[in-house]
């Protein structure tokens, strides 16, 4: 028996409550916090170089969002803060219209997203393919590694051996225990030695200058009419929807890790409520980070929305509080955290030949779709979409080749010849265009029957080739019977036939 003294079990998958119960994972909670708002700080200081505006910008909406997202989001444990996908985006209002418009454009943004969550959004996540998944992982992976580049070239040299001795830690320290997180450890000592041993290296101080004030509340000084909403709308749709698509597909990308489930339509309505919040305090909005998320839940270990809670609180208490300790700390520490965490994120199985040789083509396909136009554009969002169009093109052409027609010369009880059409498969867009041409027009008898009890009618195209089959045998003075349908195809066959225009 337990004594009355010790901490109760935690469950497999810490709550909030079980965490703060527990010393041991909560110690990992807060640690982990501590390692993503470190990482946080240098990406938020160049995304909002990207974006054009403060650093402070790009800081506090990285507090904002995190903090907020920690109580409304639907995924425990998943990091939101400024990105560069939503900087990108929002990039082109800062330069021609300036900082209010901007923030406005935020907050519309914001409210676009709860929106399009009632509407039910994140119910959309369950069309992507498993293949636009191992796409999307290997993609944010090579990115990962291509935004440290800059860090890695035209520098010292001691950068170099400092980044190697910080990836060795990372890599080796959990070998050894796991009672401090690794990338904790590689900071601290490489800060530590680059102090001592007054080395000139680049630092977070060299990114851009730290606030030293806490954000305020805040509202654009725009007109509230329609010019401007014109101005502001193509804008903040598209970073609602890049924000949605790239937070959605990050909390896939944790349910699958931690094995359990995430509430998607909460984590859409929650990312705009916590755009809005961030929009208020004046930060440029943001989304799920997901190489910040992998430190979080795959490198530190944090199951909980604790963690998200002190990442934000940590990374205002660094930079408000503790500016000129941070500002010291090298960026070979940083750069060598998200390499390790490009490592551990990448899919390597999913590019083992045996693998490649087992996986349909069409499959492989789908996944370097995704990957080279994700790389190439730099965004995660349009490299999704990619992907899962090709997923479905390659889809349909697959499924189109299944179908089938046979042909057979009969009889009916009257003895009048017929040619019947038994047609098996699925009729769609893609294969019943096809169909037209299975049909021997003219060597067919004057009565044609069409059984369509193998076969399913899914839309418009397949009516509108079933009437042309119709009106071309009628020229020849041959009567079709179309038999066979289920209930779901009768129906649509029924509202939709002679209804289509010509043939």
């Amino acid at each position: 028996m337990s004594s009355p003294t010790s901490a109760p079990p935690v469950p497999a998958t810490p709550t909030v409550r079980s965490a703060l119960r527990s010393p041991r994972v909560l110690r990992t909670e807060v640690l982990a916090g501590l390692v993503v708002a470190l990482a946080l700080i240098p990406e938020a200081i160049s995304f909002s170089i990207i974006a054009g505006v403060d650093p402070r910008v790009g800081l506090f909406a990285s507090f904002t969002m995190a903090v907020s997202i920690a109580f409304l989001g639907g995924r425990p444990a998943m990091i939101s803060a400024a990105t560069g996908a939503v900087a990108l985006v929002i990039a082109p209002v800062m330069r021609d219209h300036g900082y209010d418009y901007l923030i406005a454009t935020v907050l519309l943004g914001g409210l676009i997203q709860v929106v399009l969550a009632l509407a039910g959004f994140g119910r959309l996540m369950r069309f992507i393919p498993r293949s636009v998944m191992v796409g999307f992982v290997n993609a944010l992976a090579i990115l990962i590694v291509l935004t440290q580049l800059r860090h890695l070239v035209d520098v010292p040299w001691p950068v170099y051996p400092m980044t190697l001795f910080a990836i060795a830690v990372i890599a080796g320290l959990p070998r050894v225990t796991t009672v401090v997180p690794a990338p904790l450890v590689a900071i601290v000592a490489l800060t530590a030695f680059t102090v001592v041993a007054a080395i000139a290296v680049p630092d977070v101080g060299d990114e851009g200058e730290l606030p030293d004030s806490l954000p305020s509340f805040f509202v654009p000084d725009v007109p509230f009419d329609l010019d401007t909403l014109g101005t502001i709308a193509p804008y903040a749709l598209a970073m609602a929807l890049v924000g949605l698509l790239e937070s959605l597909l990050t909390a896939k990308l944790v349910d699958d890790i931690t094995d359990t489930r995430s509430d998607k339509t909460r984590e859409a309505w929650g990312q705009g409520a916590s755009n809005l919040v961030t929009g208020f305090f004046g930060g440029m909005g943001g989304c799920a980070m997901i190489g910040q998320t992998m430190i979080n839940v795959r490198v530190s270990g944090a199951r909980t929305r604790i963690s998200t809670f002190l990442a934000g609180v940590f990374l205002l208490v660094l930079v408000v509080g503790f500016g000129d300790v941070v500002a010291v700390i090298p960026m070979a520490a940083l750069v060598a955290v998200m390499v390790m965490v490009s490592v551990a994120t990448f899919d390597w199985h999913s590019v083992l030949p045996s693998t490649l040789r087992r996986m349909p083509k069409s499959e492989t396909a789908v996944m370097l779709a995704t990957v080279a136009v994700t790389v190439a554009t730099h965004n995660l969002a349009i490299g999704v979409v990619t992907g899962v169009l090709v997923a479905m093109t390659l889809f349909a052409r697959r499924v189109a080749h299944v179908t089938e027609t046979h042909r057979e010369l009969v009889e009916d009880p009257d003895g009048v010849p017929t040619a019947v059409y038994r047609v098996t498969g699925e009729l769609f867009f893609a294969s019943s265009n096809d169909l037209y041409t299975q049909f021997e027009y003219a060597d067919d008898p004057p009565r044609v029957v069409i059984d369509l009890s193998g076969a399913h009618v899914w839309d418009a195209s397949t009516v509108a080739s079933l009437d042309a089959i119709e009106t071309k045998y009628a020229r020849r003075g041959t009567s079709v019977e179309i038999v066979g349908l289920d209930g779901a195809s009768a129906e649509r066959h029924g509202r939709l036939t002679g209804r289509l225009g010509p043939h």
